[in-house]
């Protein structure tokens, strides 16, 4: 985006008129703009300051211009924001990094976002050959590959065993109590972002294999096992973690072979970016919960595309507070809470947003020249969301023009006209008259 030239918004109906003129830096005195239009400070290298059509000053103290730069609406929100909200922004640049052998972890949890309630993140990389040790806890863990590749091991109630290798845009989902461990591959290992059902989680209350072992008498270890008790003199006296293991060969080269072994028949795993996607006019969207992958009933999940200036369109959830994390671009997000309360928010790649459950809100690409990418997750069995341009298209006319222009025919004609069609438009494109036909979303 380039503010020295006049910039154009979508109008009634996906006609395009132009915007009031533009002076070339907006953080001025005499900027004015009475439509609250998106500023991409960070991509236009603009230092924000708290001007807003002729109101405010400028700052004479110390100020973090890195810092303002990435977030420009809590320096000028815009003029529809109101009241007082919880910070709903976390960034897992400000968590606290836990290095260990080959890989490092960081969390957000409730602890580091207070709203941070239903669910907890926890940000992992292993190196190849790096392993998470065998593990459990109370918590269900769903899980998505940012890069590299990773082989996962678990075990269900049955005793049955689960082995396999994902890639980028895969995900796995451990059920509270299963047994599991993770794996980097060659060549680079992976990274991953683990998303647990508890927003007090922790990444340092899991339960340990070494670390149970290493807090149990030899004695009984030996009985458990049925070996000598000298034969735990080798074991670790502390938790492993994350240590360098060994190369792994192929999934069954790995396998155990002794008469006991069966394999689970559950699945553990999936496919997330393989889906088809349901093509809107300003992006893809992929949906996987319980409907498409069975085994995760308590973590449901929406991968976004979101075009450069596009628009996921004005919505909220009724079933779970929605915990966003940003993979790529930068993003402009208003949530309203109802009695006038409303809150503008910006995000980065590597951010964590919150939306608690039926608060209304949008996404805006901030940027005009890149992808927005970004993971809408829930504590839910199943994806739901209500579409405000479906709502007031399915809602009789009359009841419509009277909420809100009693007083304009000529406007309430034109807003009639541009929502006649109902369906829902996930992400909308800046010109939605150019859109693809899209896909039905039975196909997900």
């Amino acid at each position: 985006m380039h503010f020295s030239l006049v910039l154009a918004l979508l109008g009634v109906g996906g006609r395009v008129w132009a915007a009031p003129q533009v002076v070339k830096n907006p953080y001025t005195k005499d900027y004015r703009d009475p439509y609250d239009k998106k500023v991409d400070s960070y991509g236009d290298k603009l230092n924000p300051l708290p001007w807003r059509n002729g109101a405010g000053a400028s700052i004479l103290g110390p100020q973090n211009k890195e810092r303002t730069q990435q977030n420009p609406d809590m320096m000028r929100p815009p003029s529809t924001d109101h009241g007082d909200m919880q910070n709903m922004r976390w960034s897992f640049a400000d968590s606290h990094m836990r290095i260990e052998e080959g890989g490092w972890t960081r969390q957000t949890t409730i602890r580091e976002l207070a709203t941070s309630v239903q669910l907890a993140g926890v940000n992992m990389r292993l190196e190849a050959g790096v392993i998470r040790e065998l593990h459990w806890h109370k918590e269900a863990e769903w899980a998505y590959v940012l890069e590299g590749s990773v082989r996962i091991t678990a075990l269900d109630t049955e005793g049955g065993s689960f082995v396999d290798d994902l890639n980028k845009g895969d995900l796995w989902y451990f059920p509270s109590g299963h047994p599991h461990s993770l794996q980097g591959l060659s060549p680079n290992g992976t990274e991953f972002l683990l998303i647990f059902d508890d927003g007090n989680f922790s990444e340092e209350s899991t339960f340990l294999l070494t670390d149970w072992l290493a807090h149990t008498p030899k004695s009984v270890l030996a009985e458990n096992f049925r070996v000598h008790p000298e034969v735990f003199n080798a074991t670790p006296e502390k938790e492993k973690y994350i240590f360098q293991g060994r190369q792994v060969g192929s999934i069954d080269s790995e396998i155990p072979k002794g008469p006991g072994y069966k394999k689970s028949k559950l699945q553990f795993t999936h496919k997330m970016l393989a889906q088809k996607p349901l093509n809107t006019t300003g992006g893809q969207v992929r949906i996987t919960d319980s409907t498409n992958f069975p085994l995760s009933k308590t973590v449901a999940a929406a991968h976004l595309n979101i075009q450069p200036g596009a628009l996921r369109e004005m919505h909220w959830h009724p079933n779970a507070d929605e915990w966003s994390f940003f993979i790529k671009g930068r993003a402009r997000v208003t949530i309203f809470a109802s009695s006038g309360t409303a809150r503008t928010f910006d995000f980065q790649a590597g951010d964590v947003g919150i939306v608690p459950a039926n608060m209304g809100h949008f996404v805006e690409n901030l940027s005009d020249d890149e992808d927005l990418e970004m993971l809408e997750i829930f504590r839910a069995d199943q994806f739901q969301d209500f579409s405000l341009f479906q709502w007031l298209g399915e809602t009789p006319q009359k009841m419509v023009v009277d909420h809100l222009f009693a007083t304009d025919k000529k406007s309430g004609d034109k807003f009639l006209a541009a929502i006649k069609n109902a369906e829902k438009d996930e992400i909308k494109s800046v010109d939605a008259a150019s859109a693809p036909e899209k896909d039905s979303r039975e196909e997900l």
